[in-house]
């Protein structure tokens, strides 16, 4: 009996110690083998190799690739490990034999692992290479078997062996050792690599080069023994030059290397980017560098977007400067003045808004708001000048009426709508130099923004009138992110169909770069909507354009803010856009969104709903919204002579008499400068003076006498007196505008006096009333 429960027990720590091992077994392997940092790599939508950024421990480590091309698998296991396939995880034969010679050598002359337990040496760092240690890895060797295929182990050894200096992995070997991926190699570049891991430290390319030479040979003259190559790739594989010195990694595109390396550090991307297309971009920024180099003009960016899918298929982050020129900061998404490029968002703002319609004219005369003084860039005014071409010619003082009209509050709220991230105050912070670069955005916000007018109105016609709900989204860098345009509905989400097209049509009309002119004279020439921008001390130079399928964005500056003459939009920016629009396919021009305009009759000459007095007419589309805008205010029915030269009435002229004709009138300021550059512009004719009930009117000058010399006193604290115009007006009430050699000053109402401070010199003053009546007085300002 006592025997029978010693046996039962032995048998129960026999099962126990058993068991305890079975559970040693299973859990002695890790989860994990590897734990090294990887290299960031990035590949185009081809998966070509655009770009790589080391590893944080300094080796070119590629992330694990379980895919080896079919050629290297044949030369490493020919190489390393014959039996690969047939073993569990070591071969008995292999460690015999090493066994066997290194007793008879006394020392370690040959190893004997197999592949897999070669990936557990790796996985295992620094440790030592004794017996103890060949039985740890026997052991997990038969365990790393039992838990995974033999492909996975392979893809363990591919992805971790070394391949020389800090060259780990057959990914970056191949990319460092033969500038190509390793799909790409020949039988006799696939054997140099097979037979590098085997003695790493020894033997590498530009070291060696004989010992390296007469293994890969080997290794060759084994595959033709196989049968694994004919005779003629043998000869030609050991004809074959070895690799002297390591390639630098591909950098296509390094700033978009720079900003995927933050997100997914560590890791292979595939990108959207058009490895072709990134290429050409990349040859015209370096050529444009290169000319705007010698202007002291070092930094640029180009993004390219994709309207229909939003993926990015061009980044340039900047020139291939120096780093005294900032050469690694990525521009893209730096926020910058924004010039007038925001301008589109404007004129689309009051035409969606009902505020006005297409080519209703705006004031363009010299204007003052406060202590703000907008001047165009040019420095002269229109008078009146057509919102389309306000907006086709970039008009500051035009834009910034318009803002004023349209409200600062109410822009502002657009802008947020298009999630710009660097608009990051309040509309008072800001004030109307909003819409000429008082705010700051980037090229990224601002393509994405231009990609969501076009988007808008590619799915309203495709969609049958309806509006996706989330157009102003993200684009993307990754094509595994798809993008979400949200739900159809009936409304629209920010700008209704009918204003965006009508806003392409106006940018569709901007002059085009000096050379570029001609292009609406060639059937097969590319409609692009564009938009160039400068900001204020010529800091920054944009232009942005966008056709059906395509945005192009660009900016051209010094990373840090330098201005620098001859740095404006249409300049330097501009060529940049059209030469990278020639790289792209032609698109068809937008589909006109009939279901949200429609035809109403326009006045010619004032660009409003025609009114009963308005003869010049023309049927044309519009928003949808302008329907609600006022009629033509300008036009006036006059009634004249027989002769047509004095406006009469029924005191001085026999009614039957009397012809009646519509005359288009412009407010007198607008007048002033409008007839200057419109020859056939007539204004009023007078009254004839037998006419009862009408009272001439007329101004004279009070002070200064005409050529007056006049000396300006200091007064008790040195300061210079201001002198003191005077006017007299037959109507007091009536508003006088005034000017000093051209240049706007001020005006007067009532009380027909203003207080300047002139230059000394002479000087000639022009006062112009409401009515058009004008007064010229010259003076001289003496020492």
């Amino acid at each position: 009996m006592n025997k029978l429960i010693d046996y039962i027990k032995k048998r129960k720590i026999r099962f126990s110690v058993l068991a305890i091992l079975l559970i040693a077994y299973y859990f002695c392997l890790p989860k994990q083998l590897f734990k090294d940092p990887t290299s960031t790599v990035i590949t185009s939508s081809n998966n070509a190799l655009i770009g790589a950024k080391i590893a944080e421990d300094g080796q070119w480590r590629f992330p694990h690739n379980d895919s080896i091309p079919k050629k290297f698998r044949t030369c490493i296991i020919q190489f390393e490990d014959e039996y690969f396939y047939k073993h569990p995880g070591f071969n008995p034969i292999s460690i015999f034999k090493a066994l066997r010679d290194n007793v008879k050598s006394g020392d370690i002359k040959r190893g004997g692992s197999t592949i897999t337990q070669q990936v557990i040496r790796l996985s295992r760092k620094g440790k030592q290479r004794t017996y103890f240690e060949k039985l740890k890895e026997l052991v997990l060797a038969t365990r790393l078997e039992l838990r995974t295929s033999k492909e996975k182990i392979l893809g363990y050894y591919t992805s971790n062996a070394p391949f020389g200096g800090n060259v780990v992995g057959l990914d970056a070997a191949s990319w460092r050792y033969f500038n190509r991926s390793p799909y790409n190699l020949s039988w006799a570049e696939s054997a140099t690599l097979a037979v590098l891991p085997n003695a790493p430290s020894l033997i590498y390319p530009g070291k060696n080069e004989i010992h390296l030479r007469n293994k890969r040979n080997r290794l060759l003259e084994k595959l033709l023994q196989n049968s694994i190559i004919d005779s003629l790739t043998y000869r030609l594989s050991i004809a074959e030059e070895l690799p002297q010195k390591p390639y630098p990694l591909p950098q296509v595109s390094p700033h978009l290397l720079q900003k995927l390396s933050k997100s997914h550090k560590g890791q292979s991307l595939q990108t959207t980017i058009d490895v072709t297309l990134q290429h050409q971009v990349n040859t015209i920024v370096k050529h444009h560098h290169a000319l705007l180099s010698q202007n002291e003009i070092h930094n640029a960016a180009v993004l390219v977007l994709d309207v229909k899918t939003r993926q990015v298929l061009a980044y340039v982050g900047n020139t291939p400067t120096n780093r005294t020129h900032q050469k690694d900061v990525d521009v893209i998404d730096k926020p910058r003045s924004t010039g007038s490029i925001l301008k589109p968002f404007l004129y689309a703002a009051m035409l969606d808004a009902g505020d006005m319609l297409p080519n209703t004219l705006v004031a363009d005369v010299p204007s003052q708001f406060g202590s703000y003084n907008p001047e165009n860039f040019n420095k002269t005014y229109d008078g009146a000048v057509p919102a389309s071409k306000a907006l086709s010619r970039s008009l500051n003082v035009p834009s910034v009426r318009m803002l004023q009209e349209f409200g600062l509050n109410r822009f502002h709220h657009y802008l947020k709508a298009l999630k710009l991230k660097d608009l990051k105050y309040n509309a008072n912070h800001y004030g109307l130099s909003l819409i000429l670069g008082g705010a700051e955005s980037n090229l990224w916000d601002l393509c994405k923004s231009y990609a969501a007018l076009s988007s808008t109105l590619n799915h309203f016609t495709e969609t049958s009138s309806e509006y996706y709900s989330n157009e102003f989204c993200e684009p993307t860098l990754l094509p595994s992110e798809t993008i979400d345009f949200g739900k159809l509905q009936s409304e629209k989400t920010l700008y209704d169909a009918g204003s965006i097209y009508l806003t392409f049509e106006s940018l569709k009309k901007v002059n085009r770069p000096e050379g570029d002119e001609n292009w609406e004279f060639f059937d097969d020439s590319k409609q692009i909507a564009w938009k160039t921008g400068t900001s204020f001390g010529f800091r920054d130079a944009w232009a942005i354009g966008t056709t059906k399928d395509y945005v192009v964005g660009v900016w051209v500056g010094n990373a840090d803010g330098e201005g620098r003459p001859g740095l404006v939009g249409v300049q330097t920016a501009a060529p940049i856009l059209f030469e990278v629009f020639d790289l792209l396919p032609k698109s068809e021009w937008f589909a006109k969104p009939f279901d949200e305009m429609q035809k109403v009759t326009i006045c010619k000459h004032s660009g409003h709903r025609a009114s009963p007095n308005c003869m010049d007419t023309e049927e044309a589309y519009i928003q949808i919204s302008g329907l609600k805008t006022k009629p033509c205010p300008y036009h006036q029915l006059i009634h004249l002579d027989n002769t047509e030269t004095y406006q009469v009435n029924s005191s001085c002229e026999d009614v039957g008499s009397i012809k009646h004709r519509s005359w288009f009138v412009l407010p007198p300021l607008m007048a002033y400068y409008y007839k200057a550059k419109n020859p056939f512009y007539k204004s009023l004719p007078p009254f004839r003076s037998d006419c009862l009930g009408e009272t001439l009117v007329s101004m004279e000058f009070i002070y200064p006498k005409e050529n007056n010399s006049i000396f300006l006193p200091k007064d008790f604290e040195g300061n210079t007196n201001e002198m003191i115009l005077k006017v007299a007006h037959t109507k007091p009430e009536s508003t006088i505008f005034w000017y000093i050699d051209n240049l706007f000053i001020g005006t007067t109402k009532d009380i027909h006096e203003l207080s300047v401070l002139p230059k000394q010199g002479e000087h000639t003053l022009t006062v112009v009333d409401e009515f058009g009546n004008e007064a010229k007085r010259n003076f001289e300002v003496s020492k």
